[in-house]
């Protein structure tokens, strides 16, 4: 709670991952993959209730024996590649039969994400009177200076030439949804709206625990970071 504020935390993971298959249980830095992302929210200082949604008995148990709840199965129809994920967020508030001011939605992907990253987030939506708050992390590339290429290979800058800086160190910050944490209003969430909603604030993180897993390379890079055997807590964190 935050105030006078009920936090619902909801971490997603269905069965059936086609790009890194099996991966919310995968071995990454000696656990599987969800449980970073359970712990993480277990040490909040604001969340009352963490609660899964999944529709595979694997991931149901390695999540309950990390100690998160399980107090449904996802329907099939909100299990495939074609699930709205919103809709998987409705379903998880309808199901419940407490009533959660703000929901905090967790993605596995995101193991390198913090406990204090998930309470700055919830901190900053609810304090700043946000309907909205996403994560974000700053870019490597600006898209200032991107391009596309048309049919016949023609480039085509993203942005007319009176917008782009003639100096990279005159372009804006610009910042991208890193998917570690999502938190809204539930009961803007009840009515359809979405965490990107005009008024949603960012929450920036450092590059080191955006890292996102969607491929075997992501994948391996995380393990990789997380198996260091000389790695500093602060450092692995930057």
């Amino acid at each position: 709670m935050i105030g006078s504020n009920t936090v619902l935390a909801l971490v997603p993971a269905r069965g059936d991952s086609k790009g890194v298959p099996r991966k919310n249980i995968r071995i990454i830095g000696g656990k599987p993959m969800i449980a970073w992302t359970i712990e993480a929210a277990r040490g909040s200082r604001y969340i009352d209730r963490l609660i899964l949604s999944s529709d595979d008995p694997a991931i149901i148990d390695v999540a309950v024996e990390c100690g998160c709840e399980a107090p449904f199965v996802r329907p099939a129809e909100l299990a495939s590649d074609q699930a709205d994920s919103m809709a998987v967020v409705r379903h998880a508030i309808a199901a419940l039969p407490e009533q959660f001011e703000y929901l905090v939605l967790l993605q596995p992907t995101s193991p390198m994400r913090r406990t204090e990253d998930i309470d700055g987030a919830i901190e900053r939506c609810v304090r700043g009177g946000a309907p909205a708050c996403v994560s974000v992390c700053e870019v490597d590339k600006s898209p200032f200076w991107m391009v596309r290429l048309d049919a016949q290979e023609i480039m085509h800058p993203l942005f007319p030439a009176h917008q782009i800086p003639y100096r990279r160190q005159d372009a804006p910050l610009v910042f991208a949804l890193n998917g570690a944490v999502y938190v809204a209003r539930t009961d803007h969430l009840k009515l359809g709206g979405t965490f990107l909603v005009p008024g949603a604030v960012g929450y920036p993180m450092p590059k080191g625990r955006s890292l996102d897993i969607d491929t075997e390379l992501d994948l391996a890079i995380v393990d990789f970071l997380l198996n260091r055997p000389t790695r500093a807590p602060h450092q692995l964190h930057q």
